[in-house]
């Protein structure tokens, strides 16, 4: 299946990324964001591939997590080192991620580990479509927060990127 959105989808997020990156250097927190002031919460950065696996097991054993998608979550991930170091991916099951040994910090990030956790909960259709989106959409807002949730909605509107209505699984 064709994956239409891809190039948008990871254009947006990387603005995100970049957004969250710049504010991390500040102590105020703040972002200008079209007049007003957004707070952004701080994103969780991970040390080893031990910690990504302790969070995506902590977020699948969420409830409603577990309610949104129950079939889904109850399955297993889980979370590997992936020897190169240009991208983090998902097959069915596994999470793939470079870690800090090889000198790569940029997938130990809770927005890489969110992306790459909505593909397992977003199962079937195109690999970045819309369902796909909702899905990552959706955690961010939850557990990211709301702020971030609104840079990366008007990140994807900017950008092109179609998303809807979360459909659970």
């Amino acid at each position: 299946m064709r994956d239409n959105q891809k190039t948008r989808v990871y254009k947006a997020e990387h603005l995100v990324g970049d957004v969250l990156n710049t504010v991390a250097r500040t102590d105020a927190r703040t972002f200008d964001f079209y007049g007003s002031t957004l707070v952004l919460p701080d994103e969780r950065k991970f040390g080893d591939i031990v910690g990504v696996q302790r969070y995506v097991d902590q977020v699948l054993a969420l409830n409603w997590v577990r309610d949104t998608w129950p079939t889904l979550a109850a399955q297993p991930v889980k979370v590997r080192t992936r020897r190169g170091a240009a991208k983090a991916e998902y097959r069915p099951g596994v999470i793939s991620v470079p870690d800090h040994q090889q000198s790569i910090s940029w997938a130990m990030r809770e927005l890489v580990v969110l992306h790459e956790l909505a593909h397992h909960l977003a199962r079937g259709g195109e690999a970045h479509g819309a369902q796909f989106v909702s899905t990552y959409l959706h955690l961010v807002n939850e557990l990211v927060g709301h702020e971030v949730g609104l840079l990366l909605t008007d990140a994807y509107s900017r950008n092109g990127v179609a998303f809807g209505a979360l459909v659970a699984a």
